[in-house]
């Protein structure tokens, strides 16, 4: 095979990649659209205060410790060496849990059958307020996070692939990074066990139920409070799975939370309600936006990778706005 070809498949195997690390995010809006018709824009900040959480408790840095050194002039900043990552990982999801008790109990149960305008700003506000708390436990400096995912790239896959090479070519075989294998098979999993719960468990009935309307639910016995607890736990866990990839790749650094906007074209893809959908998104805008910086961007000046998604998206917006695989719009006079 020719150079040319192989790198092709390099730039899409390598944009499929990202667009899994995408949809990652995307998950979390969709389990609580689907369960509640709110676009939660804090699912981002959610990834970063799991991720910071996780890092501090590996750490064994000490919530609050900049704010109690400045009240009591004491020079207090870690308990030990740390924590084991399974544990740590384990009390960062009981923590996300108690997050979801109390995003229900402070915020959603005074919101009840109120507009949708006014759930998302209340995301909004939650957004600011959880960044705000962040940065107040565990410090705004950038983290290192490692839970021991593999990572680089993968030797063994460019032996191989740079046998595939035409004989006297000089190639030098395909880069993967080993850690976008990893986050695409947890994200498999994950989309594999969301759609399964949500089509074929009573729970998963009653999300989607809830959804559809507040107060019918309700009239047949569904708890509304009981069903947000439940998804917005289960959109923290998404959201730490998420904050882990993308801080094992980057870093934890107060700028992921920005992930959240390019989870947005992905959603308008494929579908607020879908969970494939969220994939298939991803998937797209991952290639995509790979594709036209490697053999648009040399054209335009570069920097496609910037705004192709939200290109695209508008693109559906103007002739399939309820994406691949979201709910028909169907308006009745």
């Amino acid at each position: 095979m020719s150079p040319a070809f192989l790198n092709f498949v390099e730039i899409v195997l390598n944009g499929l990649m990202t667009g899994v690390m995408y949809s990652l995010v995307a998950l979390g809006f969709v389990l609580i659209f689907k369960a509640s018709g709110i676009f939660n824009f804090a699912q981002g900040v959610m990834a970063l205060f799991a991720a910071l959480t996780l890092v501090g408790l590996q750490t064994g840095q000490v919530p609050f410790s900049h704010l109690i050194n400045a009240i009591f002039g004491t020079e207090i900043h870690h308990w030990g060496g740390g924590m084991h990552t399974v544990f740590a990982i384990l009390i960062t999801m009981a923590v996300m849990i108690i997050l979801a008790f109390l995003i229900e109990k402070i915020v959603l149960k005074h919101l009840v059958n109120q507009e949708p305008i006014i759930l998302f700003m209340a995301t909004i506000g939650l957004a600011y307020f959880l960044e705000g708390a962040g940065d107040l436990m565990w410090g705004a400096d950038v983290k290192v996070l490692n839970v021991g995912l593999p990572s680089g790239g993968s030797f063994w896959w460019e032996d191989v692939t740079r046998e595939w090479a035409s004989t006297g070519s000089e190639y030098w075989g395909m880069y993967i990074d080993k850690l976008d294998v990893t986050a695409t098979v947890i994200a498999l999993i994950l989309v594999t066990v969301l759609t399964a719960f949500s089509q074929y468990t009573a729970t998963g009935r009653a999300l989607r139920a809830v959804a559809d309307d507040h107060q019918a639910a309700m009239s047949v016995g569904i708890s509304l409070r009981t069903i947000w607890v439940i998804v917005w736990s289960i959109a923290g866990f998404v959201a730490l799975v998420a904050g882990i990839m993308w801080g094992s790749k980057s870093g934890i650094q107060f700028s992921l939370s920005l992930i959240a906007l390019k989870a947005l074209p992905v959603l308008i893809l494929g579908g607020f309600t879908s969970i494939p959908g969220a994939i298939i998104g991803g998937l797209i805008i991952g290639v995509g936006e790979k594709l036209a910086e490697a053999y648009v961007g040399p054209l335009v000046g570069g920097a496609i990778e910037n705004w192709f998604a939200y290109m695209l998206a508008l693109a559906f917006l103007l002739f399939r706005p309820q994406g691949l695989f979201g709910d028909k719009i169907i308006e009745r006079i």
